[in-house]
């Protein structure tokens, strides 16, 4: 089975499209469930499925550290480990070394770093990050980039863009090029426009299966997010899947889409299931606060979730306020299901031309709050 993307419709820049792979078919845009120690925190594998999802992210550093990706592949891959028969995209393992600032050092090579578990030693190069994500069976690996922090000026988000696309060559020359596997390159160069290009060319030139924006969805606001998004998006192939790594917020992800983007990631749903917090079609909603003690109505009267269709908003505050473990649990359910049904509700937007209507109504209705009406 061949890697493909395959184009079916679009509106603007927006396009509804799917993706091939050795575990099966992504519709796109596509909302991947943040899987970072091979499970979705407190979720089954077939929960996460009901949702609508149909990829899953898993995380190179993560699982390097623990269980190890030898120890993965001798389990029988990743797929096998985690009882999820569907694709899975894995991480380079770049942001999460960027973010051991205090515990790394980067040269060339690669990236010397100390696990933030037990202080051991470890060394993740673009090669050896490209050979964990085969031994984990990721159908989408992620070429190894350094993830340029913000704020930083143009010299310093050159000079790390310029590292990235040497070790995106290294990626690419490292991958094992197997039917129904790619690999994606990662835009970088921080919010400057002409770096941002600059990058997406010499990726186009390198070719990959796939093209990632990284850099973003780290401090730079919505505003600049979409900005350099209408500066990436002319130089990526038309005729290949576009991420926006990391993003986001439900309003993020109808701007990206508006954009030309196809696929995110984001811990945001369920890191909010575990925090009280739930996205409604009217806003987020803080199931901590006493005015739904009293309140028998579903989280959000049209969502078709588990939760919805089964609990009032009086038990979930109930569990929470007791510390119960079910109360995120429903959360994070209704979170997943609600960023799946958006992604449904924008694909057949485009298929019927009318994206810009959905966006409108997506903005108006969310604007409104949780009124009495929900």
């Amino acid at each position: 089975m061949k890697f493909d993307y395959q184009k079916l419709a679009q509106d603007g820049s927006a396009r509804r499209g799917k993706i091939t792979t050795a575990h099966g078919e992504i519709d796109t845009p596509a909302f991947m469930p943040v899987g970072t120690a091979a499970t979705v925190k407190g979720m089954r594998p077939e929960q996460v499925a009901d949702t609508g999802a149909q990829i899953l992210l898993g995380n190179t550093y993560h699982l390097m550290l623990r269980p190890g990706a030898e120890r993965v592949a001798a389990l029988g891959g990743l797929h096998k480990f985690m009882n999820w028969d569907k694709p899975i995209l894995t991480d380079s393992g770049g942001f999460q070394v960027m973010s051991l600032s205090k515990l790394r050092k980067i040269t060339e090579k690669g990236v010397t770093f100390q696990s933030h578990i037990d202080g051991s030693r470890h060394e993740l190069s673009p090669e050896r990050s490209i050979e964990i994500q085969n031994l984990l069976d990721a159908d989408i690996t992620m070429s190894f980039d350094e993830c340029t922090p913000f704020p930083s000026d143009e010299k310093t988000a050159a000079e790390s863009m310029r590292l990235s696309m040497r070790w995106a060559k290294r990626s690419r020359d490292a991958f094992i090029k197997r039917d129904g596997y790619g690999i994606f390159g990662i835009v970088q160069g921080s919010i400057y426009p002409d770096l941002r290009a600059e990058s997406a060319d010499a990726l186009r030139q390198i070719g990959f299966d796939g093209y990632a924006i990284g850099g973003l969805a780290v401090g730079e606001g919505q505003e600049l997010m979409f900005q350099t998004l209408e500066t990436v998006i002319p130089h990526l192939p038309e005729d290949k899947p576009r991420y926006l790594m990391g993003v986001g917020k439900p309003a993020d992800i109808v701007g990206a889409v508006l954009r030309g983007v196809d696929m995110f990631d984001c811990v945001l749903p369920t890191r909010s299931g575990r925090t009280a917090q739930a996205f409604t079609r009217r806003g987020t909603l803080n199931f901590m606060n006493a005015r739904h003690a009293d309140d028998p109505r579903p989280l959000d009267a049209e969502c078709t979730c588990y939760t919805c269709r089964n609990y009032s908003r009086a038990y979930i505050n109930h569990l929470l306020k007791c510390d119960e473990m079910l109360g995120p649990m429903l959360l994070t359910q209704h979170n997943l299901h609600y960023y799946q049904e958006l992604m449904a509700g924008l694909r057949g937007a485009i298929e019927a031309g009318r994206l810009n209507d959905f966006a409108l109504e997506f903005h108006n209705q969310y604007l409104t709050g949780d009124i009495e009406e929900l």
